[in-house]
């Protein structure tokens, strides 16, 4: 009777563990990943800085998540996950409060690469691989529900960005923002531990099945198709506010198109995370990078606000399930004993593309003065990367052949 009490217990903690890695993702990744895009217009007026300078500030933290990711996901598959985890949220507060004393672009640049690399790279493939370690079934639903609010987090950060830098000015606006993040997500990191192997909880649960393609082959192949996804993925979330605000829409306004948005994108990771579970993780995946691939374009072709309120939601609910999609792909294709460490190689590439994105789509701004090219450009790198994914859904077919259901 105790026995079969601990297990239901074992069982009910991974739902505790999504949740709270859930919340920690709202709070370190909104800020991460396009918390920047509400600060483009006041350190511009403030320092005369260029758009791309600007967008570098975002680059360098990307470039950090994917370099210690790789580093911090070797050493959550290797030491304590929880202690790499603890001190990511940690590092990600402090480094938020240091940003709002920054005088020069290079302080900026620095604080960003080191709180990317020590604060994200920290808790963002760690706390991905340990959702999926307490699901042998179901595991996309489960990554879906994290990974929705990672949404949350990108979308309601630059919202509060917004108001926060209109009542208080930027550094307040970094200041504050630094304080929550570590009153909030100290206690939360405490709350992260691995399951206890048990094979009453093997049973229940199942077992994973065996990789289908050799690991180096995953790797390199995911490593370039998220390459480019994220590339497009980052240009909307960096330059749309901007975009907006040179059609003359007021900032407050064009951070809550991104809001909503990213609202819709809650709701995109968790359904894409489930038909991940119905069909298999890369043809979820194709689905998904197809839908954003097809739509990022018309942003640029929408001045009206309504209009936006209306188009925004449909392309966050698409565009959303490209992280899940990646995410359940290299669990799909990944050992579980190394699942950590590849998640945080494969996602360097992801944060590099994100980076890119953002630079580039900076970059052509400058060139240019307006920000078409810079869509198209992401539109572009969208169908490189379907092609890359239509490749990798080939492979394991042919891989797997005769099997019920693809990967």
């Amino acid at each position: 009777m105790i026995m079969g009490r601990n297990f239901h217990i074992r069982l009910d903690y991974r739902w505790v563990v999504v949740a709270a890695a859930s919340a920690m993702l709202a709070i370190v990744m909104g800020q991460l990943v396009n918390g920047l895009s509400a600060f483009f217009a006041p350190l511009e007026v403030e320092f005369g800085w260029k758009r791309g300078d600007i967008a570098l500030i975002n680059t360098a933290g990307l470039i950090g998540i994917g370099l210690g990711g790789i580093v911090m996901g070797f050493a959550a598959d290797r030491f304590n996950m929880r202690a790499v985890i603890l001190m990511g949220a940690a590092v990600t507060g402090l480094g938020f409060v240091a940003a709002s004393r920054a005088e020069t672009l290079w302080q900026l640049y620095a604080i960003s690469f080191v709180t990317g690399a020590f604060g994200g790279g920290a808790t963002f493939a760690p706390l991905f691989a340990l959702v999926g370690s307490w699901f042998r079934t179901g595991a996309g639903l489960a990554i879906g529900i994290a990974s929705a609010g990672q949404a949350i987090g990108q979308g309601g950060v630059p919202f509060a960005n917004t108001l926060l830098i209109d009542t208080f000015g930027w550094r307040d606006a970094f200041l504050i923002y630094g304080l929550f993040a570590l009153a909030a997500l100290l206690p939360l990191a405490l709350l992260m531990r691995m399951p206890v192997p048990a094979p009453h909880l093997d049973q229940a649960a199942g077992s994973e099945t065996a990789a289908p393609l050799p690991l180096s082959t995953v790797i390199v192949m995911m490593s370039g198709a998220v390459l480019l996804c994220c590339s497009l993925m980052s240009v909307p979330l960096m330059h749309l506010v901007p975009l907006l605000q040179g059609c003359g829409i007021p900032a407050p306004e064009a951070g809550s198109v991104v809001f909503i948005m990213m609202i819709a994108a809650i709701a995109g990771r968790v359904a894409f995370g489930k038909l991940a579970d119905m069909i298999g993780a890369v043809p979820a995946y194709f689905a998904a990078s197809l839908w954003q691939t097809a739509l990022v374009f018309l942003f640029t072709r929408i001045g009206d606000l309504t209009l936006l309120y209306i188009f925004a939601p449909i392309y966050g609910f698409g565009y959303a399930g490209v992280m899940t999609g990646v995410l359940t792909t290299i669990r799909a294709m990944t050992p579980a004993g190394t699942r950590a460490s590849a998640t945080g190689l494969i996602l360097a590439f992801a944060w590099a593309g994100h980076g890119l994105g953002g630079y580039i789509g900076g970059l052509l701004f400058d060139l240019t003065g307006t920000y078409d090219l810079t869509f198209l450009a992401a539109a572009v790198a969208g169908a490189v990367n379907l092609v890359i994914i239509a490749a990798l859904f080939l492979m394991t077919c042919c891989t797997r052949e005769g099997d019920a259901a693809p990967v």
